[in-house]
């Protein structure tokens, strides 16, 4: 027997969004499980080689894979917009150079990434001076720092675990990073606190942090979701996420 069937629009039917993760990341997927768990948005995943070490060389090869990796998103689909998930490589790459490469792949889609959504966060917030804290070797979060001053921010506090193996990274306990936020704030009077990378386990300190130390937390896993959401049109709050969506 053959069986007849209707179609629909599937299931991004407020927005379909695609999200580059990196090969080594072990916490991205699991924070935008929760973030993106909205009705009638779609989120696909798609993964890009890379080495547990984390090196300005080691992030500047992931341009060259990025068409590809791109490529093994559902061709069928529209993506309102796609994520590349890694701040650092943002920072070596360039945002604008992640943004051209994906859309040749994707030219209709809206392109963002870690460093591009937490300074979009910050300019949304009103931020100017920022707390910064990095799990990077000094090299990493160096060009990171430069990028956010280009985009006209202070640094009034920084630390950094100062680890470059993205295995370690991904098991830094959330007390550690919510003891880091604490002592980062405590340096200097600003406006929020930035915590980079998209392999630290944010998500659930960051309400948390925020009542403690009465500013906003800015992550990157939260910042790129919520770019992403704005980015696609959708404007739901979710505060359980933190100010940046309240």
């Amino acid at each position: 027997m053959k069986l007849d069937f209707e179609t629909d629009e599937g299931i991004g039917t407020r927005a379909n969004l695609g999200v580059i993760v990196l090969e080594t990341d072990e916490t991205l997927e699991n924070e935008f499980s929760r973030i993106m768990c909205l009705a009638g948005v779609a989120l696909y995943h798609s993964r890009i080689p890379m080495v547990p070490e984390i090196r300005p060389d080691t992030l500047a090869r992931m341009e060259q894979d990025l068409p590809a990796t791109a490529r093994l998103l559902p061709p069928s689909l529209s993506f309102d917009a796609i994520g590349f998930g890694c701040t650092s490589a943002s920072t070596v790459i360039g945002s604008e150079n992640v943004a051209k490469v994906i859309k040749t792949v994707c030219p209709d889609a809206r392109v963002t990434d870690p460093l591009a959504a937490i300074i979009a966060a910050g300019q949304h917030l009103g931020a100017r001076r920022l707390g910064f804290v990095t799990p990077y070797i000094p090299e990493v979060s160096a060009g990171m720092r430069t990028k956010l001053e280009q985009a006209g921010f202070e640094i009034a506090g920084f630390g950094s675990f100062e680890e470059g193996n993205d295995r370690v990274v991904a098991r830094i306990t959330e007390g550690s990073i919510l003891d880091a936020i604490e002592k980062v704030a405590a340096q200097a009077p600003c406006d929020a606190v930035i915590v980079s990378c998209t392999n630290l386990r944010c998500l659930d300190v960051i309400v948390q942090a925020e009542e403690k130390i009465g500013i906003p937390v800015i992550s990157s896993n939260q910042a790129l979701a919520w770019h992403m959401l704005r980015l696609a049109g959708i404007e739901d709050l979710n505060p359980q996420f933190g100010r940046l969506f309240g």
